[in-house]
Order: C-alpha cells, then sequence, then structure tokens
C-alpha cells in the first residue's frame, strides 16, 4: 500500500498544548514536575475525550488532540485550564504548570495509526505560541464557528506572522464570560450535584517508603480498590484518572468532596520495610471532613498480588456497611428537602460544635442556622441547633435575655415539629 491511500484528509478542530516555562521547572524540581505533568495529562485526556475529543500524542511536555467540532474544542480548553488553575492555586506563582492551549479548525491528514499532519496542525501549534501562559488563543475560523455558542468572549489580536506560515494568521485570545466565570466559581463553592447513591472518590495512597519506586504499588492498590467499589453496585464511584489529579498534593476533603460531586473519600498510606508492608486507610464525609471508618492492614510482600486482593477485600467490607451507616444518619438528620438549608446548617457546624472557636465564628454559625430556617422554616434539626447556639452564647457570658428567649422557643419548636 503506497503512503498516499495510508491517508485519509479530513475537517477538524485541532488542540495543541505545551507548558509554559517547562525547561525552568524541570531544572529546579525534576520529581515534582514531573508527577503535576502526570497529573495534568490526566485532567487534559479527561476534557477531551468527554467532549468528543481524540489524544493524537502526549510527547514531552506537548499535547495534541483533535476534536469532532470546534465547539468541543474550545469548551474542552477553557475546562482544562479553569480546573488546571483551581488545582493549582495552593502553590506560589513560580511553581505552578500552566499551559498555552491554541485552537484551530482546519484539514488534516490523518494516517490508519491515528497521526495527523498538514497545515491545520502547524498552524494550532503556532496559535498556542501566541496564547499567555494559561490561556488559550484560537484561529478566526474558530472564532466564526463558536461565537455564540461557548460561554465566552473572544479578543482580536490581529494578524500574527508566524513561522513557517506563508500567510498572516489572525489570532483571538478566548476569555470565559462573566457567567461562565460565575458558573465556576459556583461549582467550586457548592460543588458538583451528588448523585442519589453513595459517591466515592478514593485518592491516590501516600507512599510512606522513602522510596519512589514504591509508587507502583500504592497506586495499584487505588486502582483495586476503585475497581472493586465500582463492581458491587452500591456506590457511585469516581474514575481513576479524576482521582489522580491530587497526587502528591495537601488536599483538603471538603474541596474535593465539592470539585469531584462525592460525599466520601477513602484515602490512604502505603509503608514498606524489608519484606513486610503495612497500608492505613481511612473513610471521611467530604459534607463535614468527619472520620467515619480508619484501619490497617499488615502483610508480607511474598505474593504483592494476593496481598493487594486480601487488602482490597478488607478495606472494601469494613467500607460498606460504614457507608451504610453513615447513610442511614444522613438520611435521619437531613430531614429537610430544602438542599441550600442543609448546606447552611452543614456550614453552621464548625463554628458551632469546634471547641475554641472564636465569637465572631459562633455568631456567623447562628446567622447561618438562621438563614437556613428562612428557606426552611420547618427543618427541626435547624431549630434544634439553633437553641443550642442561642445557649451556648448564655453560657459562654455574652448572651443576651432575646437569646435565652430565641433559644427557648427553637427547641419548642424542634419538639413539636418533630412529634
Amino acid at each position: 500500500m503506497t503512503e498516499a491511500n495510508e491517508l485519509s484528509q479530513r475537517l477538524v478542530a485541532i488542540l495543541a498544548a505545551d507548558v509554559a516555562g517547562y525547561s525552568r521547572l524541570m531544572a529546579e524540581d525534576e520529581r515534582a514536575t514531573v508527577a503535576a505533568l502526570d497529573a495534568a495529562r490526566a485532567l487534559f485526556r479527561s476534557q477531551i475525550e468527554g467532549n468528543r475529543g481524540r489524544v493524537v500524542d502526549m510527547a514531552g511536555d506537548s499535547i495534541l488532540a483533535v476534536f469532532q467540532t470546534a465547539t468541543g474544542a474550545v469548551a474542552a480548553s477553557l475546562a482544562i485550564q479553569r480546573d488546571l488553575a483551581a488545582c493549582d492555586s495552593a502553590l506560589p506563582i513560580a511553581q505552578r504548570m500552566r499551559f498555552r492551549i491554541g485552537v484551530h479548525l482546519g484539514d488534516v491528514f490523518e494516517k490508519t495509526d491515528g497521526s495527523v499532519y498538514g497545515d491545520g496542525v502547524n498552524i494550532a501549534a503556532r496559535l498556542q505560541l501566541l496564547a499567555e501562559a494559561g490561556g488559550v488563543s484560537v484561529s478566526e475560523a474558530v472564532r466564526d464557528a463558536t461565537r455564540g455558542k461557548v460561554p465566552a468572549s473572544f479578543v482580536d489580536r490581529g494578524a500574527q506572522h508566524v513561522k513557517n506560515i506563508p500567510h498572516p494568521v489572525r489570532s483571538f485570545a478566548v476569555q470565559a464570560s462573566s457567567d461562565a466565570t460565575g458558573a465556576a466559581s459556583a461549582a467550586t463553592k457548592s460543588g458538583l450535584s451528588l448523585p442519589e447513591r453513595p459517591s466515592i472518590a478514593v485518592l491516590p495512597f501516600a507512599n510512606m517508603s522513602g522510596d519512589p519506586e514504591q509508587d507502583y504499588f500504592a497506586d495499584g492498590m487505588v486502582e483495586d480498590l476503585t475497581t472493586a467499589l465500582a463492581r458491587m453496585g452500591l456506590f457511585f464511584v469516581i474514575a481513576r484518572n479524576s482521582s489522580f489529579v491530587y497526587k502528591g498534593r495537601a488536599v483538603d476533603i471538603k474541596q474535593v468532596g465539592r470539585e469531584l460531586g462525592v460525599r466520601y473519600v477513602l484515602e490512604g498510606s502505603v509503608r514498606r520495610s524489608g519484606d513486610r508492608v503495612r497500608i492505613a486507610g481511612q473513610l471521611i464525609s467530604a459534607e463535614t471532613g468527619y472520620h467515619i471508618w480508619a484501619d490497617r492492614f499488615e502483610g508480607a510482600l511474598e505474593d504483592v498480588f494476593g496481598l493487594q486482593d486480601r487488602i482490597t477485600e478488607g478495606i472494601v467490607s469494613a467500607m460498606e456497611p460504614n457507608v451504610r451507616r453513615a447513610e442511614i444518619e444522613r438520611a435521619r438528620v437531613k430531614s429537610t428537602s430544602n438542599l441550600g438549608a442543609y448546606d447552611l446548617l452543614l456550614r453552621s457546624l464548625p463554628g458551632l460544635l469546634t471547641p475554641g472557636t472564636s465569637r465572631a465564628s459562633k455568631d456567623e454559625s447562628l446567622s447561618l442556622i438562621r438563614r437556613a430556617l428562612e428557606m426552611d422554616p420547618r427543618y427541626a434539626l435547624a431549630k434544634a441547633l439553633g437553641a443550642l447556639a442561642c445557649m451556648g452564647r448564655v453560657y459562654e457570658g455574652f448572651g443576651t435575655a432575646d437569646d435565652v428567649r430565641a433559644g427557648l422557643r427553637y427547641a419548642d419548636e424542634a419538639l413539636s415539629d418533630r412529634e
């Protein structure tokens, strides 16, 4: 078969991306940079495939993908940049891994092995170079095909003369619209909507052995646990690629719950010494941050896969009844159909129940309870906690007669509403 016969020509949207300042990051900390790049690649793949795209290549720090539609390519690009920014927000600016992304709509030649060639690919690569770090740059063809179809605005950067392209390329910087930014902010604060079934994310286990080569064992445990939980059919389980975005990072469990849309998070650690291994696991409520279950498992490494199976079985067997019990308690305590009121009540708990909190925190908790009752005036648990908050103010010496009256009223109404 000739080379010409191996090629097919078609119109696609092409995404090209690479890391800004990659050489500097590698020079400063190779291990951390490689880990961050692996996590970013997983995020890219998830968003690309979720928007009807296909990853063509991930060589070095560059990424090349093609999409069936320009809308899908731009939507994926904006989501990727948003998610990358959220993942790196806790790092100093100099340590953040920021990508430039370029998108073009044009013809490509595609070989039977999936690789693509042509001016369309070259133009996407040049547009990527024109993008700001953490930004997206698109061609006029993409702007025309997606304008009004994605929540974004396009800033005209004018015609640009770029290397190896005979004609000027008009580029546009893509900026998420205020609506999109608001939606992203809301998603960060209130999170993805929770599925009806108990939802769980298994985070990457920490390798406590001091030997990076033991990462394979920790990662294998996460893979097995994720698969085992999914097979049970009792849980909505977040895919491994999504949870591995958090590998190597100190995480806030409540934030993870909001970002992934889960009620429960399983995290753990692996420690190896000689031919022995110890694995610790803990199940945490992502809504409250409270621990539901914790245990540790030890064994020999003579049969590493058999040990993985036994530990997986032990953790899953322990998790199932604990999650069921937590769900029962959750259903009993929630006692409202208004999720907004329930969310406000959850937010009031730390300032109300944590010892040593300031008066300002206690005031904020009572304010949140009052707002919850405005949304659901028959929310008995909110009234009970309102009574506790008012009496607590009196007990600590800054309560007033109004607090006493309000506390007694809340308690009486809570009892009446539960009857």
